[in-house]
């Protein structure tokens, strides 16, 4: 195996992309608004909240104001870091009441295993919180695979499609690009790894166009 480390989209890379966007967002947008409202005062949810005021630019936004502007990301896709944080808090309860499990491939489950046994560090960059990367793997179709990777990465090292959230992964693996494998499927983020020098694959799950990357129908394709 040539490479040290790879690292992972999760929507339409190793899960379905319509878990998220007809089993998570709609969970979240039906559960949210209660849970911020019950919830406001744990310090964990309160200092989200105060990040969405400050995003909002109203510093004396009511919860059913920040609820209204939460729902309206939602509705958008917005890639918005206490959104996704929020909305991790909601999932964890939908995991752990059996509300849901998080979709893997089974050709994703099958290929980690083996990178894993490989010795292979495996990471994780989505747009979703870690929390919510965490808890996809944790209560997984396949079960738990969290004991997989080494490490998870959000919109907190920087936005996917930005050269710099690169650089900061490479930073934190402490390894050269020709070391580090990404697999996505969106071909922006695979041009912002390319240009550091990070080898890519873009996986073409769902009939979206191929770009000038390397492409796989599934993780079998991905070359070693």
């Amino acid at each position: 195996m040539k490479y040290s480390a790879i690292v992972t989209d999760i929507e339409g890379t190793t899960s379905r992309i319509s878990f998220v966007t007809e089993v998570l967002f709609p969970y979240a947008a039906r559960e949210l608004p209660a849970f911020i409202q019950t919830q406001q005062h744990n310090p964990d949810v309160a200092a989200q909240l105060q990040a969405c005021r400050t995003l909002m630019q109203q510093s004396d936004a009511s919860i059913e104001q920040i609820s209204q502007q939460l729902l309206q990301w939602i509705a958008a896709d917005e890639k918005v870091t206490p959104l996704k944080a929020l909305q991790g808090m909601v999932w964890q309860h939908g995991y752990q009441t059996g509300a849901f499990t998080g979709h893997v491939y089974d050709d994703a489950v099958r290929q980690l295993q083996h990178w894993h046994s490989k010795g292979v560090k495996l990471y994780v960059y989505s747009s979703g919180s870690v929390q919510a990367q965490q808890l996809l793997f944790q209560y997984s179709d396949a079960g738990d695979l969290t004991p997989l990777f080494s490490g998870y990465f959000d919109t907190r090292i920087g936005a996917k499609r930005d050269i710099s959230s690169y650089a900061a992964i490479l930073q934190q693996l402490q390894l050269p690009p020709k070391q580090v494998l990404f697999l996505s499927d969106v071909t922006a983020e695979l041009d912002a790894a390319a240009q550091l020098g990070i080898d890519t694959v873009q996986l073409i799950r769902e009939r979206q166009p191929a770009a000038k990357h390397k492409t796989a129908a599934d993780f079998y394709q991905v070359a070693e």
